[in-house]
């Protein structure tokens, strides 16, 4: 991330207010998943992400330069498409194989990894508040999972499976975000089509390895509905113009708490069941976060 602020100006501050709607948002996205059915991962993500993406391609079209604004370097292509598709593959498949409330606190390590990950960048280095707060962020990963009855048990079966998701999860999100830092140049309409993109694999990996379920229920396709125009639609064309166009420091420390938000909602309504470990878990998560980003935090 840059050593420097971004200059405040009002642009500035609707930009910033764009990232903070998308954060929001992806905090509801572990709950829309799991009242989304037993819809297969990949025909998940073809059918959320043809939603956003059709969404947006509406948008598109409407916009100076039109369709035009897709036509991007390959390199920028790769990016997006390997950083949505790979990211939500693992994402659905996670909250398919293991606890939601688990699953979804090991992905939301990536504020924790983003903060990590962006100290490699040329002009940052590693100090001892981000190894600190890693260590914090790790704890809370075991504690979790101990929750469950202990690593041995809860790391058996399809809920191996599902952890090792999450995991992968975070460190996709994390690395997509951190090297969105050198694409400044590219437009937010482009992820119209990287959303398109990721439908389109994910039908082909549908097809190839899936039985076809539809929603059982209204229900379950409003979920699905809601998942596309939010969480896997509205969601990464705010980001992507908060991280170009506003504060990415307030922007950072604020997205810690997607993890708080996701976790209660999963409460709230039914899917995971409140316990002191998984409060513990979200504390040392969350601390560790913020001692990572102590210095983001003082900007």
């Amino acid at each position: 991330m840059p050593s420097s602020p971004v200059p405040v100006s009002l642009s500035s501050r609707a930009a910033t207010a764009a990232g903070f709607g998308a954060i929001g948002l992806w905090g509801l996205l572990a709950l829309f998943t799991a009242a989304s059915g037993t819809v297969p991962p990949f025909q998940l993500t073809a059918m959320t992400f043809a939603i956003g993406g059709a969404i947006g391609l509406a948008v598109v079209a409407f916009r100076p330069g039109g369709l035009r604004l897709l036509a991007q370097p390959p390199k920028v292509w790769l990016h997006g498409v390997v950083g949505l598709f790979g990211y939500h593959a693992l994402y659905f498949t996670a909250l398919r194989f293991a606890p939601a409330a688990e699953a979804n606190l090991l992905n939301y390590l990536w504020p924790l990894l983003i903060v990590v990950f962006s100290a490699l960048l040329p002009g940052q280095r590693l100090k001892a508040h981000h190894v600190i707060g890693a260590l914090l962020g790790l704890a809370g990963t075991v504690l979790l999972i101990a929750g469950r009855g202990g690593l041995g048990g809860s790391l058996s079966g399809t809920a191996a499976i599902g952890y090792a998701a999450a995991l992968g999860c975070a460190v996709t999100w994390a690395a997509y975000s951190v090297t969105a830092r050198l694409l400044p140049d590219v437009p937010t309409e482009a992820v119209a089509g990287f959303c398109l993109a990721t439908a389109v694999l994910a039908l082909i990996c549908h097809l190839a390895v899936e039985t076809t379920i539809w929603p059982a229920s209204a229900g379950e396709w409003l979920a699905i509905v809601a998942l596309g125009l939010g969480p896997v639609g509205a969601a990464f064309y705010l980001w992507d113009r908060g991280m170009k166009r506003g504060d990415i420091q307030v922007l950072g420390a604020a997205s810690y708490a997607a993890p708080v938000i996701s976790t209660l909602a999963l409460v709230a309504f039914g899917h995971a069941a409140g316990s002191l470990s998984l409060g513990l878990a979200v504390a040392l998560i969350v601390v560790g976060s913020v001692v990572a980003a102590k210095e983001m935090l003082r900007r």
